[in-house]
């Protein structure tokens, strides 16, 4: 859950907004114990077996909207206008936005407070141990909490869900991992953004456009920590997405 939840609507947050973007980037590792660089081995596999879909193929599936939202969603707590549906499909829901970066649950080198100005020591959907997720090392996605716009629970989503992330000519996979404000939407972990190849910083990364995500429905996968279970899950649901 990031602190963007918060309405930054004063002159006074909006320079708050402006020195942490002025921070240096300093989101350089994974925590302790972590055992593998996000985005090398499983984040670096996806979309390059000649069987998985591509990024243009699942692109493809998407170009029109069934929307499903009341209304859309603004990409920041600062978007003078809300521009992004939430849109339907018979087995998955997508949202085309940017990608803010969620560094929030596991304390690590790369996501705590002095790398984030607005870290939070947890996440909405826990480990199978019951700690907060490993923002640094499991790519995730975060969706906006249920509210009047959407509700992502009635569309056959929970934590543990999965997730195709397209950008450019790249495909990763992960899971619903976070929640954030009612009103936003377009963020995904640390992990996330490394394997596109994003600026994964906290502070200063990101991608303004040009991200879509597709979210498959009633698709969960346990432990929602296992990056290898969420990457061929994945890539079986986006096979049968583009009709493979």
């Amino acid at each position: 859950m990031r602190t963007r939840m918060l309405a930054l609507t004063s002159a006074a947050c909006g320079a708050a907004l402006l020195g942490a973007a002025a921070l240096p980037a300093s989101a350089t590792g994974t925590g302790p114990g972590a055992g593998q660089e996000p985005g090398t081995a499983e984040g670096g596999a996806a979309g390059t077996d000649a069987t998985e879909a591509t990024a243009g193929e699942l692109l493809a599936e998407v170009r029109g909207c069934a929307r499903i939202s009341k209304g859309a969603y603004r990409t920041d707590s600062g978007s003078p206008r809300a521009t992004v549906p939430v849109c339907d499909t018979t087995d998955a829901v997508f949202w085309k936005a940017d990608m803010d970066i969620d560094c929030d649950g596991r304390r690590t080198r790369a996501c705590n407070r002095k790398t984030d100005p607005y870290f939070l020591p947890e996440t909405a959907f826990q480990s199978s141990r019951g700690e907060p997720l490993d923002s640094a090392v499991l790519p995730h996605v975060v969706v906006p909490g249920p509210g009047k716009v959407w509700d992502y629970r009635k569309s056959g989503l929970t934590g543990g869900s999965v997730v195709a992330v397209v950008y450019r000519d790249r495909v990763r996979y992960g899971v619903i991992g976070d929640t954030g404000p009612t009103g936003i939407i377009g963020e995904a972990s640390y992990a996330m953004a490394k394997s596109l190849g994003i600026d994964p910083d906290p502070s200063t990364g990101g991608a303004e456009s040009g991200v879509t995500y597709i979210a498959f429905k009633n698709s969960r996968v346990s432990p929602i920590e296992s990056r290898e279970r969420a990457r061929s899950r994945g890539a079986e649901l986006a096979r049968e997405f583009v009709g493979r």
